[in-house]
């Protein structure tokens, strides 16, 4: 198995638990905080999603689809161009109110897309390619993609958990 195919197969886990975690979710519950002020699922599944394209386009000097294909516009939150949600604040969180999980699946479907396509098109030699200087050691894409996938699967499996507090609180 080569590398790119850990990374697909990795990624691929991603999207599986995005659409568990969406599958039959209503905007209220999709929206709401769960007991003890935790991330609500729309802001935790945005964020990942957000993360993905940024990182991702970033790494292989495309536009963000955020950006390119209106998914800023077509969920409307009101944040700033480009943020990702790295650093909310409470008030923050809050501002992130998605209106259906079929939107927010759209989003994450499109990143996910375009992520497949072009790990499918890596070679070993470019996972070697720096990415990012400002780090000690410099950051390689391999090392970044990897990276990404971690930081989803955190808070893919935080919304999962999100979302049974949720669904718990309401039974």
């Amino acid at each position: 198995m080569h590398a790119k195919d850990i990374l697909i197969e990795g990624y691929g886990r991603i999207a599986e638990e995005v659409h568990a975690v969406l599958d039959g979710l209503d905007a209220r519950t999709l929206n709401a905080r769960p007991p003890g002020g935790a991330n609500p699922v729309a802001w935790l599944l945005w964020h990942l999603t957000r993360v993905q394209d940024d990182h991702v386009a970033d790494a292989f000097g495309l536009g963000q689809l955020w950006h390119t294909r209106g998914w800023e516009e077509r969920l409307g939150l009101g944040l700033p161009s480009g943020d990702t949600g790295y650093g909310h604040r409470p008030a923050q969180v809050a501002a992130v109110r998605v209106a259906s999980g079929e939107l927010l699946g759209g989003y994450f479907d499109a990143v996910h897309e375009r992520t497949l396509g072009v790990l499918r098109s890596l070679t070993a030699k470019d996972l070697e390619r720096i990415v990012d200087e400002r780090w000690d050691p410099p950051v390689t894409l391999g090392v970044r993609l990897v990276s990404v996938l971690s930081d989803d699967l955190q808070h893919v499996g935080q919304a999962a958990y999100a979302r049974g507090l949720l669904q718990s609180a309401d039974a």
